[in-house]
């Protein structure tokens, strides 16, 4: 496998910090998207929960579909991208 570059190592910290930053933002517009209804709409407490929990759940595994998504094709880059995946 070898070293690294630091050309390698910086690549890696950029995609790390977009998966995050992008997880982010689609775990937050999944949450607002799903729980945004709640004010508009004449809900039980107990059903402003459920909704709230919904909107979690939901928002949370958009943030791991996200990042999981963008590191693997991070990982998985074809070799005419002129860079060898077992590398990085």
């Amino acid at each position: 496998m070898g070293q690294r570059t630091q050309a390698q190592r910086d690549a890696v910290t950029v995609e790390i910090g977009y998966a995050f930053i992008s997880a982010c933002f689609a775990a937050a517009l999944v949450f607002g998207l799903v729980y945004g209804v709640a004010p508009v709409l004449d809900l039980s407490p107990a059903a402003h929960r459920a909704l709230a929990v919904t909107a979690g759940v939901l928002a949370s595994l958009a943030f791991l579909l996200r990042v999981t998504q963008v590191l693997w094709r991070f990982g998985h880059r074809r070799p005419e991208d002129g860079r060898d995946p077992s590398e990085t």
